[in-house]
């Protein structure tokens, strides 16, 4: 049987706070086995999709990485039972040096206290 107890915001701020350090042990151990991180790009238009720990670990290895100071800050976050929305904006400085700054969301949904699926999205910026 599943376990959709209600999350609750001490938890999913504990969880953002490991985004925010870039502590991937903790991001990580915060996903289901088969956990879904989803990217808000990607070639097919529905987001780059990573599933599991592994795969969750080695994306977000590449995304500290290449922007080494990203961060999330201006949170707003509700919860709905086993399901969360996170509002933020997020900065950093982009490997080609330019800025990252643009706002998004985060759709999230909990088994047992972790994070089975995390789906974001962003305001696209042009110039």
């Amino acid at each position: 049987m599943t376990d959709n107890a209600p999350i609750t915001m001490d938890q999913l701020l504990a969880l953002l706070d490991a985004f925010n350090n870039h502590d991937l042990d903790t991001i990580v151990d915060g996903f289901t086995d088969d956990g879904l991180f989803i990217l808000a790009s990607g070639a097919d238009g529905e987001g780059t999709r990573f599933q599991g720990k592994e795969d969750i670990r080695e994306a977000l290895e590449g995304r500290f990485a290449a922007v080494p100071d990203i961060c999330w800050s201006e949170g707003k976050h509700w919860i709905m039972d086993n399901k969360a929305l996170s509002e933020w904006r997020v900065t950093g400085t982009l490997p080609n040096g330019d800025a990252l700054d643009c706002l998004g969301c985060d759709l999230w949904e909990f088994e047992g206290g972790k994070v089975s699926k995390k789906d974001t999205y962003y305001k696209q910026v042009i110039s």
